[in-house]
């Protein structure tokens, strides 16, 4: 089997959130459990640290992973979904899976998939506990995808549980109200396994508190944690933040530029905290810093608050809920430019309407749809936006879309990519 025949395979034969959305959500562990046993558990073998939460979750992973690599440790990361390249998912020191194990390791698993039917996350999610077993990875991130109680990489047992934070994002599989949601993210925290919170928040501490004493998990928040905590801005975003680890003073210059950057880097500093302290993982400050002013060259992350150009300036953003929009809107009031040109799409399966009443009416709007099932129909995002104020053209394609604001631009505008991942995923 070609690669283009494995990939192919899996995208035809599995049934995919990110394309079809809840239907291919599958609600239990059972067939990433049935998967996991046929190939000898790899998951067992590895030293792991989970994530979940609302947002942030990815950039959490992709910090941590990175501050793990500066000191030499062999990193696996695992996130979802993709912008371009399905190995985007499944990474070690920032390197991409190799074509060759996943042609094998379909060939090899095919029968079993057809036994099992699981859906194309499940597969997914096994497959990267595979690669980091056969490549001996020292430890793994690994970011959850739905949820978190029944999110396929809920069958680990990490040395640390990360939730970021908690706000409203299918609500339809989680619950319709912040408590509910956090139940279903509290279902990360293991038994004896300590858990950091990322944001607090008056609506989730009880429950964080409850789940965390039932497990005999030692609760940690981030600002408890990293007590010093400062930060300044300029015109592109995060310029410097000052704080301090291991009682030392230090001054970072992140190379992630969104200004909600600034609580991720805070979560994985409390991260940094208590893997020197708690857990015997021997960090050092200098080491740390690097990490998280080279964080994208080290894992290769893309597609959070990228800036592409400067004249115009061109930022790809992949907000797509109420709390990311809430954190782009308030960026884009520090920023100067004479004219927002934004592109945006969303996914059908979502309520839109308390994300386009957030969006700055006086910008021209490019609607899209990405190229995928679930995508909203760029005519009916147009008609939704007329609602509250937002006015501009459809586009056939997001390639023609940006293109077309390229046209428009002048020199001292603003084009912003946003809207969902796969909006983002096609202009990179």
């Amino acid at each position: 089997m070609k690669y283009s025949e494995a990939l192919q395979y899996m995208y035809d034969a599995l049934p995919m959130y990110h394309r079809l959305g809840k239907s291919a959500f599958k609600k239990d562990l059972t067939n990433i459990k049935s998967l996991c046993d046929a190939m000898g558990n790899p998951e067992q073998s590895i030293p792991c640290f989970h994530i979940a939460g609302t947002n942030g979750k990815g950039s959490v992973s992709h910090l941590l992973a990175a501050v793990l690599q500066a000191h030499g440790f062999k990193t696996g990361l695992y996130v979802s979904p993709h912008y371009k390249d399905y190995r985007e998912r499944i990474k070690i020191d920032g390197v991409y899976i190799s074509k060759l194990f996943i042609r094998n390791f379909i060939d090899r698993y095919k029968n079993l998939f057809e036994e099992i039917k699981p859906s194309f996350f499940e597969m997914t999610v096994a497959m990267a506990f595979s690669w980091f077993k056969d490549q001996k990875v020292d430890y793994a991130v690994i970011e959850t995808g739905l949820g978190g109680r029944l999110d396929s990489t809920n069958i680990i047992k990490p040395l640390l549980s990360i939730i970021t934070n908690i706000s409203w994002d299918h609500s339809d599989m989680l619950g319709d109200t912040l408590e509910a949601i956090a139940a279903e993210k509290a279902g990360i925290i293991k038994d004896g396994v300590p858990v950091l919170i990322g944001r607090r928040q008056d609506e989730t501490k009880e429950v964080f508190s409850n789940y965390s004493k039932s497990k005999n998990a030692t609760l940690y928040y981030a600002d408890e944690l990293i007590l010093k905590f400062n930060w300044q801005k300029n015109l592109y975003g995060i310029e410097k933040i000052q704080t301090e680890i291991f009682d030392e003073q230090i001054q970072i210059n992140p190379s992630l530029k969104g200004n909600y950057q600034s609580e991720n880097i805070r979560t994985v500093l409390a991260a940094c905290q208590i893997l020197h302290n708690t857990l015997g993982i021997r960090l050092h400050k200098d080491k740390i810093i690097y990490a998280m002013e080279q964080v994208v060259e080290l894992t290769r992350m893309i597609g959070r608050w990228q800036i592409q150009s400067v004249e115009p300036m061109i930022v790809l953003e992949s907000a797509h809920n109420e709390d990311g929009i809430k954190f782009l809107v308030e960026q884009l009031k520090d920023m100067n430019y004479k004219q927002l040109h934004l592109i945006c799409g969303f996914v059908k399966d979502k309520p839109l309407g308390p994300v386009l009443s957030l969006l700055p009416k006086d910008a021209n709007y490019y609607f899209v749809k990405a190229n995928l099932p679930r995508a909203l129909e760029a005519v009916q995002l147009q008609e939704q936006a007329l609602h509250f104020g937002l006015k501009g053209k459809v586009y056939k394609s997001v390639r023609g879309a940006f293109t077309q604001s390229k046209r428009n631009a002048q020199k001292e505008d603003l084009i912003l990519v946003t809207g969902s991942i796969f909006v983002v995923g096609e202009v990179l």
